[in-house]
């Protein structure tokens, strides 16, 4: 699980940094018209948002197989393990 977060956080911020860095060193590049409106950069930003939500899918994704498994014995042991209403010590 941990490499897998380390994946997903190193993905985002390499795509957030090539943004950033194509947005302040690249403008000719960014100011490419891909459609009468639309360009390279308006792309570029739109592909955080896509990329975002992606990266928020994978990491529930990835908490729903590896984490909530482990949730979810934890909490069985404690409510076998102790009464309703006693404080664990």
């Amino acid at each position: 699980y941990a490499l897998l977060c380390g994946l997903l956080v190193t993905l985002f911020l390499s795509g957030y940094l090539t943004h950033l860095l194509l947005s302040a060193y690249a403008r000719d590049f960014m100011s490419i018209r891909l459609a009468d409106p639309v360009n390279v950069a308006l792309v570029s930003g739109l592909g955080q948002f896509l990329l975002v939500f992606f990266l928020a899918w994978a990491f529930s994704s990835a908490a729903r197989r590896w984490i909530d498994p482990l949730a979810a014995r934890v909490r069985t042991r404690m409510e076998t393990e102790h009464r309703p209403g006693e404080v664990a010590r």
